[in-house]
């Protein structure tokens, strides 16, 4: 059973930066794809950015330019660079992996922002 752990969410300020690290239980090269989702209150879990086995990225607009998403593959483990960040960022940010036709979620880790 894979399992994904994230880290590093927590308050930020408005235009701030923030990390989030998600660490695999095993070699994520192995993985179809990995991305970052996130789930506000009250609204439906999003894409915010994934990538493929061949480091192809994809991100939703609103991530464009503000978000980066990478991988350290010796290390297991997938990151999601976050800056110029916006209120409406404030949400759980999920990290998913793919391996065939499973998909696998971590439990969240939560971004709060706030002046």
């Amino acid at each position: 059973q894979v399992q994904l752990v994230e880290s590093g969410g927590g308050w930020v300020q408005p235009g701030g930066s923030l990390t989030l690290s998600c660490a695999a239980s095993e070699n994520i090269f192995n993985f179809n794809a990995m991305g970052w989702y996130r789930q506000a209150p009250g609204k439906e879990r999003e894409m915010v950015a994934t990538i493929d086995q061949g480091v192809i990225t994809d991100y939703a607009d609103f991530a464009k330019s503000r978000f980066t998403i990478f991988r350290a593959d010796a290390a297991n483990t997938l990151y999601l660079q976050m800056g110029s960040v916006k209120p409406e960022d404030m949400a759980v940010y999920y990290c998913n992996a793919r391996l065939d036709s499973r998909s696998y979620w971590g439990q969240g880790t939560q971004v709060t922002v706030s002046s």
